[in-house]
């Protein structure tokens, strides 16, 4: 029998796990979207078995969602990515009457309006807002830099994102929110908004989110207990005590699958925004640094993507994207380690939510689709 030949590495060619960096994307996703699956399971099914008389209710939910989150990475990934910029204003309108519908018949949640019940989902419309707005955002930054134009902080792109933004605040949903305004203002930022707009674009964040928080007593009392939760550990504080209770009680390799204890009616949100203490308490300080590494190999590949994308739209979409999956990890890991104050901001994959996790999985999808076309570029 004929011996299989290895192929050689050429001169300075180094060994590497991928064939490209698309490939890395795909596989650190799958790992996430198994890592989350397990999680959710784990994280519900004492809350499940309780409210629904069975334990596999938001089980069956999320294989759904991860099923049609499939499907939408399929379909993205197939489209050229310059086709977003051609249908935003359908995809714009679509998003923004979605979000006046949600306030007139969503149903109300927690004294909340933010989802509209389909015929198999719950439909977040704020959630596709996100996407929506790092688009609109691309498309300007990404013209303005190809007719070598100064970026400004006032425009129509500008005004619509804000639009978006209103209405989610009036579900209310401040995280959210802050969300769809603060990534296209991050992406101003590092495509090379002028140093004095930037001075202004922050100082004017900083007193927006000030008067959002004056606008509702509980964020201001949030804020008021984040740095120390157990002055007020019954209250505001509940969440964020559990929360590091769970995180601590996991210790070195975690309590096991299925065996954290916060979940029984310990830690409110144990599978949604808190789901990330529940798995740090099963699988430990070694499986919380995994998921650590997962997202920042997913930023750096990401940034590759971006890098070699064949236009400037491709660069700024793609950066966007990883500022959205990236930064929403950074601030729901910085929320659960109560680091911030609690903002309602989901862990990506792991937290369980269906019109998330869906989003998410189309922005990847657009991303593969960036670096694709930037390799064939090349």
């Amino acid at each position: 029998m004929a011996k299989v030949q290895k192929r050689e590495l050429a001169p300075g060619e180094r060994k590497r796990f991928w064939t490209n960096d698309m490939e890395a994307i795909i596989a650190i996703t799958l790992v996430l979207l198994i890592l989350g699956t397990i999680n959710v399971f784990s994280s519900s099914f004492i809350f499940a078995e309780a409210e629904f008389d069975t334990p596999y209710f938001f089980l069956k939910r999320h294989v759904l969602n991860v099923c049609i989150g499939l499907a939408a990475f399929a379909v993205c990934l197939h489209f050229d990515y310059h086709v977003w910029r051609k249908w935003i204003v359908a995809i714009l309108g679509f998003t923004v009457l979605a979000l006046i519908a949600v306030l007139i018949v969503g149903p109300v949640v927690n004294g909340a309006r933010r989802w509209l019940p389909l015929v198999v989902v719950q439909f977040q419309p704020a959630e596709l807002a996100k996407l929506v707005a790092i688009m609109i955002a691309a498309a300007y930054i990404s013209l303005k830099i190809r007719l070598q134009q100064r970026l400004q902080l006032l425009s129509v792109q500008a005004v619509l994102i804000g639009i978006m933004f209103v209405l989610t605040e009036l579900e209310p949903d401040m995280g959210t929110g802050c969300i769809i305004l603060g990534i296209p203002m991050l992406m101003l930022i590092v495509s090379g908004l002028e140093k004095y707009d930037v001075y202004k674009l922050v100082g004017a964040g900083l007193a927006g989110a000030a008067l959002l928080i004056i606008k509702e007593p509980y964020r201001l009392e949030r804020l008021k207990i984040t740095y120390d939760p157990w002055s007020d550990a019954q209250n505001y504080g509940y969440q964020t005590v559990q929360s590091l209770s769970a995180i601590g009680s996991g210790e070195l390799t975690g309590m096991g699958l299925g065996v954290g204890v916060s979940k029984y009616d310990y830690l409110p949100e144990a599978h949604t925004d808190f789901a990330f203490a529940i798995f740090c308490q099963e699988n430990g300080f070694l499986g919380a640094i995994f998921v650590f590494l997962l997202f920042a190999a997913f930023a750096v590949y990401a940034a590759r993507i971006a890098n070699k994308a064949k236009d400037e739209y491709g660069q700024v979409l793609a950066m966007g994207i990883m500022i959205l999956i990236v930064g929403q990890a950074i601030a729901n890991l910085l929320m659960v380690g109560g680091m911030i104050p609690v903002v309602g901001v989901p862990l990506p994959f792991i937290s369980y939510g269906g019109t998330s996790l869906i989003v998410t999985m189309a922005a990847i999808g657009i991303l593969v689709n960036v670096g694709k076309q930037g390799e064939r570029s090349t």
